[in-house]
């Protein structure tokens, strides 16, 4: 539980105030691209200088040339508009396509490291977050910071120095005038100041609940049979019902705060024309400021609230990308315990020996899975693990794999403690069929494979003729390279743990793992299986966690394990004799299938 409050802790609790850490960790994936972010900052300040001279030329063309009829010298001026007009669609073409380059090249880069790194870390993480959650963290997560880097940051600056480029050229043209337009800023910044704590707070909680939609949504979808078995899909959209409708009133909420705030913007805009043509109106009059003058600067005025409204909204997307930042560093900063050594030791002319020396492991702290564990399987050894749910079987190939490091003590590999191999290598000369069978979109062939371009098909058919999948891949139309759906949702249980079964043997382990392998099996494919087992375990380590005591009696020796201990081991028939555990559970299955 406290894990858990934690990992929701984690998920809402985002820092109010822009976090320049966070946000300098964010610009340095801007770092490879530097040089063209150089030029797009340099295409943004020509952009905003081409859109803040057209108005200054409005008091020439009216004060010097249409008031003194000069037509020439009013071409003139007409050519440089219309000159400034095309060079600035040009630049902004090239600006637009520049940033939105980077900004897919960025995410494209954030997000190929993103899912690496997931693909890293250790069992125990995916044991503790949803992958709904890892999904939004890779996909939403991340084009919510597209914006940022394809426009925000660099389109900021543009804003700024257009708004830079007005008040020069309005106080370059009347100061005192400048001054009366700018009288409305106090007011913009009050509001704006509040506009934003509003939306900021609004946005964290969409992606929260965006995070939550995605989670429940890949949940319920992975569970579909579960769902319609139990008839609960009234109850499963009702509660979909509730999130979404959560999301939705958050998003309306932005909507409203947005709905207020631009036409806010809009009055304090005309409040500002309305005190230029007041005091301007006044000074024209008086023949201290010339009509020209004063429309150019109502032109600025137009064109000086419009920069200061995106700059809200900015600085609003920059406040939802810190928080969708945070979730994704949040990710990024997680370290698997389970590290590969500087100078890892290279197995040679590996034999599928297994050691176990005094093994201590728990998931948890409060929850010890195996104590003190010792056992040795030597090389071509078929050893098989029985024992009630909960006894510590499966945990022990996945130690063995190394999914998860050990309390204390060690295992061994060849003598070699499996700490000081690289989990590549390791794996390697390890292939496991689980209970649970988890086929990907593809083929068959790609899914024995698992895109190994170096199995040929002749290692894949024979292979499939081993386990029995032969006569099946017959049936089919396009034999091996049939189409698969996701989880192989079109083929049957002993068809997809015959796939699983060929997967495991075209990689020709020493050590050749079985967890349950046959339990979810009709009797003919288990004795498929079976069959194809006794050709392989020829010179090849075999570790098998079984229910069905009859698919196990002829293996070299049956280990016998009870919260977590080792309390029996033998063979079949010595653990008969010995009466232990082993002959109650042999008894009870016998009994059971006898009734």
């Amino acid at each position: 539980m406290a894990e858990s409050g934690k990992q929701q802790i984690q998920e809402e609790a985002i820092d109010k105030k822009l976090d320049k850490n966070l946000l300098k960790r964010l610009l340095s994936y801007f770092k490879p691209y530097k040089k063209y972010i150089i030029f797009a900052t340099i295409l943004t300040i020509t952009v905003s200088a081409l859109a803040a001279v057209r108005p200054y030329l409005t008091p020439i063309a009216i004060d010097d040339k249409i008031m003194n009829n000069d037509i020439n010298g009013l071409q003139f001026i007409i050519i440089i508009l219309l000159s400034t007009l095309i060079v600035q669609g040009i630049v902004q073409y090239g600006l637009g396509y520049l940033t939105a380059w980077i900004g897919q090249k960025i995410i494209y880069d954030l997000r190929k490291k993103i899912y690496e790194h997931i693909l890293r870390l250790d069992l125990k993480f995916f044991d503790k977050n949803p992958i709904g959650r890892l999904v939004t963290r890779a996909t939403s997560d991340v084009e919510v910071l597209y914006e940022v880097f394809s426009s925000g940051i660099v389109t900021a600056f543009g804003d700024i120095f257009t708004l830079i480029w007005i008040v020069t050229f309005m106080f370059i043209l009347d100061w005192q005038l400048a001054l009366v337009t700018l009288a409305v800023l106090p007011v913009l910044i009050y509001g704006t100041s509040i506009f934003r704590n509003k939306v900021r707070d609004s946005y964290r909680r969409i992606r929260i609940l965006i995070a939550k939609i995605n989670s429940y949504v890949q949940e319920h979808i992975t569970g579909i049979s579960v769902v319609q078995m139990f008839n609960k899909e009234k109850k499963t959209v009702e509660d979909f019902e509730k999130i979404n409708r959560q999301h939705t009133e958050q998003n309306k909420k932005s909507i409203f705060y947005y709905a207020v705030f631009f036409p806010f913007v809009e009055l304090i805009g005309a409040v500002s024309v309305g005190l230029i043509i007041w005091y301007g109106g006044g000074q024209t009059v008086q023949g201290a400021i010339e009509i020209g003058v004063l429309i150019s600067f109502i032109q600025y005025t137009e064109m000086f609230f419009r920069p200061i409204r995106d700059l809200s909204e900015k600085y609003n997307i920059l406040q939802t990308a810190m928080a969708s930042s945070e979730r994704i560093f949040e990710i990024l900063d997680q370290t698997s315990p389970v590290k590969d050594v500087a100078n890892p030791v290279k197995l040679v002319d590996f034999k599928g020996k297994v050691e176990f020396k005094n093994v201590n492991f728990s998931y948890s702290e409060d929850n010890p899975v195996l104590r003190n564990v010792n056992l040795k399987i030597n090389p071509g050894e078929k050893v098989a693990f029985v024992g009630a749910t909960g006894a510590g079987k499966s945990t022990i190939l996945n130690l063995m794999e190394r999914f998860y490091d050990v309390d204390s003590g060690e295992i061994l590999m060849d003598d070699v403690n499996i700490k000081n191999l690289r989990q590549e290598d390791l794996r390697k000369h390890i292939a496991t069929v689980l209970q649970d069978v988890y086929l990907f979109s593809g083929t068959i062939k790609s899914n024995i494979t698992l895109g190994d371009e170096n199995i040929s098909d002749e290692i894949i058919y024979t292979a499939i003729e081993n386990v029995g999948l032969m006569p099946f891949i017959n049936s089919l139309e396009k034999g091996i390279l049939h189409p698969v759906n996701e989880r192989g949702t079109m083929l049957s249980t002993g068809q997809k743990q015959l796939i699983s079964f060929a997967r495991a043997l075209v990689y020709d382990p020493e050590i050749l793992m079985l967890d349950e392998a046959t339990s979810s099996v009709d009797t003919h494919t288990e004795i498929l299986i079976q069959k194809a087992i006794n050709k392989l375990i020829d010179n090849r380590t075999s570790i098998i966690i079984a229910h069905r005591l009859s698919t196990i009696q002829k293996c070299d020796k049956i280990i016998v394990m009870h919260k977590g201990e080792i309390k029996e081991a033998g063979t079949h028939q010595e653990l008969l004799n010995l009466g232990g555990l082993y002959y109650k559970l042999y008894e009870l299955q016998y009994k059971n299938e006898t009734v």
